[in-house]
C-alpha cells in the first residue's frame, strides 16, 4: 500500500474546507506541503481527485467515490489510536507456561485476570522450560512462567515461590523409610529431557545415586500418574500436582531419608522487553495469585485498579 495514513488526513482535512490555505493553518503545515500531499495521493491513484474551480478543491466523480471508501476507515483508525491512547486495560499478552504451571496454577490465574480486566485477551503456550525459555528468547511470548534452571543472558527471572518435589507411588509396598539409593533399582517415570521437574530431581540426587533406572519418560504430568497407577514404579513430582492423589489414598509419599528436593518458581521475560502499564499489571496481578496459590491459599481474591 502507496498511500499513507497523513496523506489520508490531509485529504479529508481538504474536503471538509475547499482551500489549502486553512487546512495548512489547521495542521500546522506549509500550504506547498498540503498541494504536494495531494499531487502525490493523486499519482498514486492514478487521476486527479479534486477539480480546482475559482481557488477552491472541489471534489470530482472519482474524488466522491473515494471519500466515500476513506472517510469511514480513516474515522475507525482513529478512533482505534485514541482508545489505545486512553485505556490502559486494553490489549493481548502472549504467556508461556511449564506443564505443572499451566495444569494447576495458570488456569485459575487467567480466568481471574480475564474476570477482572474483560478488555485484556490472554494467549497461552505451553511447554517445558527449556520451551518456554526459548520462545522469551526469540519473542515468541511476552512472559514465562517455569520452574527449575533457566539460563540466557538475555533473561531476567524473577522468583515467585519454592515448589516441592516428592517421591511418590501407588504400590503400598515401596513406601517403607529409605534412602534414595536404595530405590535406585525400581522402576521409575520421569518427564522427558528440558523438564524442569526432571532436571532438578536428577540434579539433586547426582552424588548419591550413579544410574537411576528410568524406564519410562513421559511429556506430560497427568500421564505419569496415570502410569503410576496401573504400574509398581516411582517418580519424582511437584506437591501440588499430586495432594488430591495423596489425600484420597490413590497415590502415596514414599518416606525417603533426608531427600529436602525443592526448586524455585520463576516469572521470566526478555531483558529488551517494553513495560508497558498493561504488561506490568499483568505481572503484578500474576505475582499476587500465584504466590497465594503456592502458599496454599485457596481463597483468592483481586480487584482491579
Amino acid at each position: 500500500m502507496k498511500l499513507t495514513l497523513r496523506q489520508m488526513q490531509i485529504f479529508l482535512n481538504v474536503v471538509k474546507s475547499g482551500h489549502l490555505t486553512n487546512v495548512a493553518k489547521e495542521m500546522k503545515l506549509s500550504q506547498s506541503a498540503i498541494s504536494m500531499s495531494i499531487k502525490e495521493m493523486e499519482n498514486i491513484l492514478g487521476r486527479p481527485v479534486f477539480d480546482r474551480i475559482n481557488k477552491k478543491l472541489v471534489l470530482n466523480e472519482v474524488g466522491r467515490a473515494f471519500h466515500k471508501e476513506i472517510d469511514p476507515i480513516f474515522k475507525k483508525l482513529s478512533d482505534i489510536e485514541y482508545e489505545f491512547k486512553n485505556s490502559e486495560n486494553k490489549g493481548m499478552i502472549r504467556v508461556g507456561a511449564s506443564t505443572t504451571i499451566v495444569d494447576y496454577l495458570m488456569p485459575s490465574i487467567i480466568c481471574s485476570y480475564m474476570s477482572a480486566y474483560p478488555d485484556v485477551k490472554i494467549t497461552l503456550k505451553e511447554g517445558n522450560t527449556k520451551e518456554i525459555a526459548a520462545m522469551i528468547e526469540e519473542g515468541s511470548i511476552d512472559v514465562g512462567f517455569v520452574e527449575g534452571f533457566v539460563t540466557g543472558s538475555n533473561i531476567i527471572k524473577e522468583k515467585i515461590g519454592i515448589d516441592e518435589l516428592l517421591v511418590v507411588t501407588a504400590d503400598k509396598n515401596l513406601t517403607k523409610t529409605c534412602y534414595i539409593d536404595e530405590l535406585a533399582e525400581k522402576r521409575w517415570v520421569l518427564r522427558e529431557e528440558g523438564s524442569g521437574t526432571r532436571e532438578v530431581f536428577l540434579n539433586y540426587i547426582k552424588e548419591k545415586v550413579d544410574n537411576l533406572n528410568i524406564f519410562f519418560e513421559l511429556g506430560h504430568t497427568e500421564s505419569i500418574k496415570s502410569i503410576l497407577m496401573n504400574r509398581e514404579c516411582l517418580t519424582c513430582i511437584s506437591k501440588i500436582s499430586v495432594e488430591s492423589e495423596i489425600n484420597n489414598g490413590k497415590l502415596y509419599k514414599v518416606a525417603v531419608k533426608n531427600f529436602e528436593c525443592k526448586r524455585d518458581f520463576l516469572m521470566i521475560y526478555h531483558k529488551d522487553k517494553y513495560h508497558s502499564t498493561l504488561f506490568e499489571k499483568f505481572l503484578f496481578f500474576s505475582k499476587k495469585l500465584m504466590t497465594q496459590m503456592i502458599e496454599g491459599n485457596n481463597q483468592i481474591s483481586f480487584k482491579s485498579k
